[in-house]
């Protein structure tokens, strides 16, 4: 299981919590809104609602700046209360 996956699978991750604290922050109706103003496409924000797309960092770093939420704020929202993140010693190294 990879990081992304333990992560979908605690009970307290919970996309819809963040994006629907952003719809409502930013005034906005719906998802379709919400794709618009961090100028994703809407089937990010399906998928990440959907559990399919976890939110990375780029998604992430959109939020806070169009949401002017701090990355920690944004993680809390989302149920992602880890302190620090571990990169496997696979990754980073060239294919062989």
């Amino acid at each position: 299981m990879d990081q992304n996956e333990s992560i979908m699978a605690q009970a307290e991750y919970n996309p819809d919590r963040l994006l629907d604290a952003l719809i409502k922050r930013l005034e906005l109706k719906n998802d379709a809104a919400l794709s618009r103003a961090l100028e994703v496409a809407p089937p990010v924000i399906s998928k990440v609602r959907h559990r399919r797309l976890p939110v990375g960092a780029s998604l992430l770093i959109r939020m806070h700046e169009v949401a002017d939420l701090s990355v920690k704020q944004l993680r809390e929202l989302l149920g992602d209360r880890r302190q620090k993140f571990r990169i496997s010693d696979v990754q980073g190294r060239p294919k062989n």
